[in-house]
């Protein structure tokens, strides 16, 4: 390359970036933009762009006219739902995004949520704070059937943490598949309602596509065990929101944990912050110290591998929304 490629960072402001990543700017002309204006000038002429989730998610649709020269986006995050917009679609800017980096974090919040439940750490906290001694049998997760949805990086990282508790475990994909190392077996999408119906522990780790959008609803949760836990970690808009309260409150499931939800923030007024058998999280499964850092890092090691004309790495398919390895096409 002739000159220096420009990378725009949008969404994060110049203080918050590692002080270790500077020396980028060596290779690169390094702009930030937080805000419509300042990304709507910053496009012009950019080659790269870094895009970290915020409030604003009309901010690069508003400046997509600018967007030119525009080659490759870096998201960072694992999702893209909140990036993809028409335009960028069908777009030759190729998006990645941050796979595996939130992998083991993740499958840890899955792991302690289901702790949780089965250890009966609510009720006992709440008994603790009524200074009430009350004697109850724990259950065990070990022989537990659990079901993931969702059999990329993170539901497979969920899926060890189970198996080395000693659980059943099984995935859904969009096809069935025969079982590997991780699933014992691995449903398609169709089969939901069914393999649902198996499970102790239902965990959605869904990305948000027009497939998925919904796709827990109330025909669903009606197969599920009245013993079983719901536990989402993958988009909120994958569930029917309403189907969820109205069979948490009719004890047709036993409980869920939910970091994820149709409107985030999880408005005031909603009847999840209330129920006795649910546990609200904001959007912090994955969020573990350093992971910024991280992204950043990730982030470096793509642009190294573009600016010596390798092949990048997470490469999005932008019609389905997410990664897909070879193997699983």
């Amino acid at each position: 390359m002739t000159e220096r490629p420009r990378v725009v960072v949008m969404g994060l402001d110049e203080d918050r970036w590692p002080e270790g990543a500077r020396a980028v700017a060596d290779v690169v002309d390094l702009e930030f933009a937080t805000s419509r204006e300042a990304l709507a000038g910053a496009l012009s002429g950019a080659e790269i762009l870094f895009a970290w989730p915020g409030e604003d998610r009309g901010m690069l649709p508003a400046a997509w006219s600018r967007a030119t020269r525009l080659r490759w986006i870096q998201t960072a995050s694992d999702g893209v739902d909140w990036i993809l917009f028409p335009e960028l679609v069908e777009s030759h800017v190729v998006l990645t995004n941050g796979r595996r980096v939130f992998d083991a974090a993740i499958a840890e919040y899955v792991l302690g949520l289901m702790l949780v439940f089965a250890k009966g750490w609510v009720p006992m906290l709440e008994r603790q704070r009524r200074h009430e001694w009350r004697h109850r049998d724990t259950e065990l997760l070990a022989g537990k059937r659990l079901l993931v949805a969702g059999v990329g990086p993170i539901g497979r990282a969920i899926g060890r943490a189970a198996l080395a508790l000693g659980m059943e475990v099984r995935g859904l994909g969009r096809t069935p598949r025969p079982g590997d190392d991780v699933f014992e077996l691995v449903h398609g999408a169709a089969e939901l309602p069914d393999a649902a119906g198996w499970a102790d522990y239902v965990v959605d780790a869904l990305p948000l596509t027009e497939g998925t959008r919904a796709m827990f609803d109330a025909a669903v949760f009606a197969r599920m065990r009245p013993n079983a836990r719901f536990v989402n970690v993958g988009r909120g808009a994958t569930v029917d929101e309403e189907a969820l309260v109205r069979a948490l409150r009719e004890g047709r499931i036993a409980g869920a944990a939910l970091d994820v939800f149709e409107e985030e923030p999880l408005p005031a007024g909603s009847p999840l912050w209330d129920l006795p058998n649910v546990i609200v999280s904001p959007h912090i499964s994955g969020d573990f110290a350093g992971w910024r850092e991280a992204v950043v890092e990730l982030f470096l090691a793509n642009l190294a591998r573009y600016l010596t004309g390798q092949p990048l790495e997470n490469v999005v398919d932008k019609r389905l929304g997410y990664v897909v390895e070879p193997r699983l096409r």
